[in-house]
């Protein structure tokens, strides 16, 4: 007779097994703790941005409205005039939209595309049903005779183009390209080109708006370093109370101190520095006043927080061994504060071309920034894939901006 005797168990093995079952509940009990966070930036921050890139590619007007007649086009030339299987197969896909709105979005679309079309569209869309109709050739009769611009190519051009659901057009009008007829991508019109022009003087506004912040801020920021910790951080409620005010309130603050009877053309003109009041508002000198003094905090931050782990031993050390002051100070100080500097500037720039009131309420009509004309797309010409495609190109910007500064100061990006 044979037994099986079962063995004890090891206790270093048995030991081992709890320690790994402590350990994930304890990290499963971490990740419980910030899965409200994680859902928090997944809803609030991931989603709205990939929601924009996809808006910025998206192009459902025509290929949603006029499925047949975009497969009725495939074989088309793009040159000669369609057809008569495609004027039957464009008279039924807008007979079959459910309603005005449809041929409405369908109309804006092409009209970007082809001017008139906006009209074309519409005229042909009322006038549908087609009654007598029955053939493709009578079809392509009726049609040109309810209006002969169906006859030129260019509409059906504008169709056969944006026949796909996905396209990089929004993209490519972001920096003043575009596709031809064919699909050949190709320079925009010199009197089309607009948003080469406009991103350049973002960046120019922002980058003026950040040389001015960082040169007023970085005496300030020195001068705050130097004091003792109680004085300081007196001082620093100082620099915080701007920080705290809301934008629009600084704004109007800046427009009552800047127009003609202000503040300040008052003290320029009652000192004898001026005869006349000086040109501040809606212009951009009053932009980057405004500007400089709103994102002033942002730079003073991140040059006090570096500032204050610089010991002042050092500077006493270079004197000490024969250097001016000055010298001691250009040699030895600053180059210590370069990371206080790159995190200042990266954020004060990344901030101002995002900037929209400001420009808005204190610019005149050539210091409107990107952002702006996002919210002409978005608010006046309901153009989504336009305002989407001109966002991605703002958080394209910051992310090769942040890339930079990582190449250059070496380190993740630190206020403090």
């Amino acid at each position: 007779m044979s037994a099986t005797l079962a063995l004890p168990a090891t206790p270093g093995a048995s030991l081992a097994r709890q320690l790994a079952r402590a350990n994930r509940r304890r990290k499963l009990g971490a990740f419980a703790l910030t899965l409200p966070l994680l859902l928090f930036l997944l809803l609030t921050f991931l989603v709205p941005i990939a929601a924009l890139l996809l808006r910025a590619v998206e192009n459902p007007e025509v290929a949603g409205a006029l499925p047949r007649t975009v497969a009725a086009l495939d074989e088309w030339d793009r040159q000669s005039e369609p057809g008569p299987g495609a004027f039957a197969a464009l008279a039924a896909d807008l007979a079959a939209l459910p309603d005005r709105a449809d041929a409405g979005a369908l109309a804006r679309r092409l009209n970007t595309e082809a001017a008139g079309a906006r009209s074309l569209v519409l005229s042909t869309y009322k006038a549908l049903p087609l009654d007598g109709a029955t053939t493709p050739e009578a079809v392509k009769a009726r049609l040109l005779e309810l209006d002969a611009r169906w006859s030129e190519p260019v509409y059906w051009q504008a169709i056969a183009k944006n026949g796909s659901r996905w396209t990089p057009d929004y993209l490519l009008a972001a920096v003043d390209l575009r596709r031809d007829a064919h699909g050949s991508i190709e320079r925009m019109p010199e009197e089309q080109r607009a948003f080469g022009r406009i991103l350049l003087r973002t960046f120019e506004i922002s980058a003026l708006v950040t040389v001015w912040a960082l040169l007023a801020a970085y005496p300030l920021a020195y001068w705050l370093a130097t004091l003792p910790p109680r004085r300081a951080n007196l001082l620093m409620i100082l620099v915080l109370v701007p920080f705290w005010t809301s934008v629009l309130v600084r704004v109007a603050a800046w427009i009552v101190l800047l127009q003609n009877e202000g503040l300040v053309n008052g003290a320029i003109t009652g000192l004898g520095l001026w005869s006349e009041p000086l040109p501040l508002l809606f212009n951009r000198t009053g932009v980057v006043i405004a500007m400089v003094h709103i994102l002033l905090p942002f730079m003073i931050l991140p040059l006090y927080s570096v500032m204050k782990s610089v010991p002042p031993t050092y500077l006493r050390a270079a004197v000490s061994l024969g250097s001016s002051p000055l010298a001691a100070f250009f040699r030895v100080y600053v180059p210590q504060t370069y990371p206080g500097i790159g995190a200042g500037a990266l954020l004060v720039f990344i901030l101002a071309i995002g900037y929209y009131v400001t420009p808005a309420l204190l610019g005149g009509a050539d210091d409107q920034m990107l952002s702006y004309y996002v919210a002409h797309y978005t608010n006046v010409d309901i153009n989504w894939g336009m305002a989407c495609a001109l966002g991605a190109l703002l958080l394209t910007a910051t992310l090769l901006l942040y890339g930079v500064y990582r190449q250059v100061v070496r380190s993740e990006l630190s206020l403090g």
